[in-house]
């Protein structure tokens, strides 16, 4: 049988999408219509499909993976078998790039292939804690109750993510629109009202002259500063693909007294909440601190969960493997060593990541809190000086008149 995506109507006139098996594309009608579908559109998906399959990179937002998650473990629980639920979820679809995903899914399913390796067809669409925590799930038969686990952890991630640049929005919204009011007063402004001065034989104070002298600079060679800085950050980006430099760069990060701390907390965030879930999950240890290495962003991190992999693998617990690289917050130590000594590792890792997640939210508000009133002094400050640097030849003319 072939596989066919369809456009349809159904009684009450509301569009549904979705897939279905049949020998021909008249079957597919024909089989449309005994479910009380009104077919719009058939289309043969197998050639189609396949060619996504191969192409197909980070097509899935982390919104749709939440959605799709939490819906996938509603239905597992709800007793539906896993093609059952994935044609709903085809037909429950918004976009033509889940519905090939999921659709995807379905026809290895159907060939015989387990989700596992289903997922790993997409390996930049379902990341690998995903896949790892879905092959857990499989062996141990609590599928459903792992989609669940991962659907909270997904949602949870998502929200410090969108928190997180929720708290930057303002500020970097606030430093653009200070750059451009400076810019457009020392491009346009300041030369309109100090050509007067220039044109007398008063002497200016050094603060105005310095003020022209700036103004020029920013008119004749502002373009080539603007290049520079847009060459600079290309070439930052280019040498941070350099292991060696992105090595170097995340410890001088790391080092910083604020910054620092915040990075640091973030990436433990992540480590925690990962680990947590693929513990909880079944997952082994070794398996899941290599699942870890690749969801946390800064090197030092990174190579310090490598390490700890390797002194656990020859039989040290992780908790004093990790206190070894003096790289993650005691807290996170201290909760993974009451686990390992209770036997509850999944419960407490799962804590010391609300604990962690709890400290970056309070890191960023307080940074958030700082850094506005911070910047709006700056601004102020700078437009102060722009003021007197305009006022003091026309205070100074006043005082000579008189």
């Amino acid at each position: 049988m072939t596989e066919f995506r369809y456009r349809a109507l159904d009684d009450t006139g509301n569009k549904l999408a979705g897939s279905i098996d049949a020998d021909s594309g008249r079957d597919a009608r024909a089989l449309l219509r005994r479910r009380g579908l009104y077919p719009l559109e058939i289309e043969e998906a197998a050639a189609r499909g396949r060619a996504v399959d191969a192409v197909l990179s980070g097509g899935l937002r982390s919104s749709e993976l939440c959605l799709l998650t939490r819906q996938w473990a509603t239905l597992l629980i709800s007793g539906l078998t896993m093609e059952q639920s994935l044609n709903t979820m085809i037909e429950q679809a918004e976009r033509d790039l889940v519905r090939t995903v999921l659709a995807g899914l379905r026809r290895e399913i159907l060939a015989g292939a387990s989700l596992r390796a289903a997922l790993d067809r997409f390996p930049t669409d379902f990341p690998a804690i995903y896949r790892a925590s879905v092959a857990a799930g499989e062996k141990s038969g609590e599928l459903s109750k792992v989609m669940l686990q991962l659907a909270d952890y997904l949602e949870q991630r998502s929200a410090l993510r969108q928190k997180t640049i929720q708290a930057l929005v303002y500020p970097i919204l606030v430093a653009s629109v200070a750059m451009i009011v400076v810019i457009g007063l020392m491009t346009y402004v300041v030369p309109s009202v100090v050509s007067v001065f220039q044109q007398g034989k008063q002497a200016l104070p050094w603060l105005t002259r310095a003020l022209i002298a700036i103004s020029a600079f920013i008119r004749d060679w502002g373009w080539l500063v603007g290049l520079g800085a847009i060459a600079a950050g290309l070439g930052l980006r280019a040498a941070l693909r350099d292991e060696t430099f992105r090595m170097n760069w995340d410890k001088r990060l790391l080092r910083m007294p604020v910054l620092g701390t915040y990075l640091r907390n973030l990436d433990a965030t992540r480590f925690a909440s990962t680990l947590s879930i693929l513990a909880s999950s079944g997952v082994p240890l070794l398996e899941a601190l290599d699942a870890c290495s690749r969801v946390v962003v800064r090197r030092p991190l990174v190579e310090a969960i490598g390490h700890a992999t390797v002194h656990v693998r020859e039989g040290m617990p992780l908790s004093r493997a990790l206190m070894r690289t003096r790289q993650f917050p005691p807290i996170l130590v201290h909760m993974i060593a009451s686990g390992e000594a209770t036997g509850r590792l999944g419960a407490l890792l799962e804590r010391a990541a609300q604990l962690q997640q709890a400290d970056v939210e309070n890191r960023t508000a307080m940074f958030t809190a700082l850094i506005e009133p911070v910047m709006l002094l700056a601004m102020g400050g700078l437009v102060l000086l722009i003021v007197l640097a305009v006022m003091q030849p026309i205070i100074e003319l006043n005082v000579l008149i008189h």
